[in-house]
């Protein structure tokens, strides 16, 4: 976020009131002037509602895997249409970055299932349901006969 706030601000600190109109900049401007102010392309804030979590360990990775995801295709959407190579090397190391950290959430759920019983790892949360099982059924469902 620090990364793509510091380009936003090199390209428009210097920029005049004709560029800030021409440029479509002006209903930003007239809200936050120059001031940095994350939001969507479509102009929503940035907010926590963006950021999931269930404490559910497998539910978690995969929220981490998706959100890797849809960051590395909007740096891949930024940089069709950026021509700026100043702009453009950054938005590439922060793609790179995307793709390491997918890897990586994607080795962390390797291990988190092969750490747990592979037939039975959506039917309870692990983190609080461990004790579930009982009276004989293996599953932990309580659903064996």
């Amino acid at each position: 976020m620090e990364m793509i706030c510091a380009i936003v601000y090199q390209l428009t600190r210097n920029m005049t009131m004709e560029q800030i109109k021409e440029s479509g900049f002006d209903t930003y401007y007239v809200d936050h002037t120059a001031a940095l102010w994350p939001t969507a392309a479509a102009g929503i804030p940035h907010n926590a509602c963006e950021y999931q979590s269930k404490g559910d360990i497998i539910t978690d990775l995969f929220e981490d895997l998706a959100a890797e995801q849809k960051a590395r295709t909007t740096y891949d959407n930024l940089l069709r249409v950026v021509k700026d190579p100043d702009v453009a090397d950054p938005l590439r190391f922060l793609r790179a970055r995307e793709v390491v950290h997918f890897q990586r959430f994607g080795e962390a759920l390797r291990i988190t299932q092969e750490h747990l019983d592979s037939r039975n790892f959506y039917i309870m949360n692990p983190e609080f349901d461990t004790g579930i099982a009982k009276g004989g059924s293996s599953s932990g469902c309580g659903c064996e006969k």
